[in-house]
């Protein structure tokens, strides 16, 4: 893999920190959520935040 630059580097941090959030917030929702569609709905979007940050973070491996 080559080398990337500090603004691309930049941006990986601003989207994973972006993801974390996402996740830690639609988790807290589904768990406040008395309905389940609602509820299942905000651990799916948890579940794809999460994912998306961990592809992200392969490229800084």
């Amino acid at each position: 893999m080559t080398d990337i630059s500090v603004l691309d580097l930049q941006n990986l941090r601003h989207l994973i920190s972006g993801f974390e959030t996402t996740h830690c917030k639609m988790q807290e929702y589904a768990q406040e959520s008395q309905d389940l569609q609602i509820k299942q709905f905000f651990q799916k979007s948890a579940q794809s935040a999460m994912e998306s940050k961990q592809q992200l973070m392969q490229f800084l491996q």
